[in-house]
């Protein structure tokens, strides 16, 4: 099992881990496809797309410091205002794992749907916010490390470890 402490959280507020992940379904019916990103970050940047908290506009944490897509997914490092009451309240839920989700706020651009299994497919989107959020509509998508040495990889091996174990507790009880 993998044990957060409060150290875990770097103390200026920066954290890393993956807003979305490329041809897995998410809970809405969305696969998202590798460079579905690429037009958006390049005329925005990591600068001009915001980190919200649960989506909402009136509550702004901090700032995204690099977006990028790789071979797994969306890609991210940010850093929280401390300066600002709720990025700390969340720097210490996040120090504890009780808040790691991430979640993409965007425009679809391009999309297709298959039509046997209904799901759409997301060609080309228009990235405005990625969220902190308590239940990410991607499962995967969370915050995999905020000490800087652990790898990306790591991080997601022991969230997937974390919801199978919640999968198997719900399912047993």
């Amino acid at each position: 099992m993998d044990v957060h402490t409060a150290q875990d959280v770097t103390p200026d507020g920066t954290f890393s881990g993956y807003a979305s992940l490329f041809e897995v379904p998410d809970l809405g019916g969305d696969i998202i496809q590798r460079g579905a990103f690429a037009a958006s970050l390049g005329r925005r940047g990591a600068g001009r797309v915001r980190m919200l908290w649960q989506h909402d506009a009136a509550q702004p944490l901090g700032q995204w410091l690099d977006i990028r897509e790789d071979a797994r997914g969306l890609r991210v490092r940010g850093k929280l205002n401390l300066a600002v009451q709720r990025a700390r309240e969340l720097q210490a839920l996040m120090a504890q794992k009780a808040v790691d989700g991430l979640s993409i706020g965007f425009h679809a651009v391009r999309a297709s749907r298959d039509g046997r299994s209904g799901l759409r497919r997301l060609l080309h989107v228009d990235l405005w916010e990625i969220s902190l959020v308590t239940f990410p509509m991607q499962p995967a998508a969370r915050v995999m490390d905020t000490r800087g040495d652990r790898t990306l990889e790591q991080g997601l091996l022991a969230s997937i470890r974390r919801m199978s174990g919640a999968l198997q507790g719900a399912a047993s009880g």
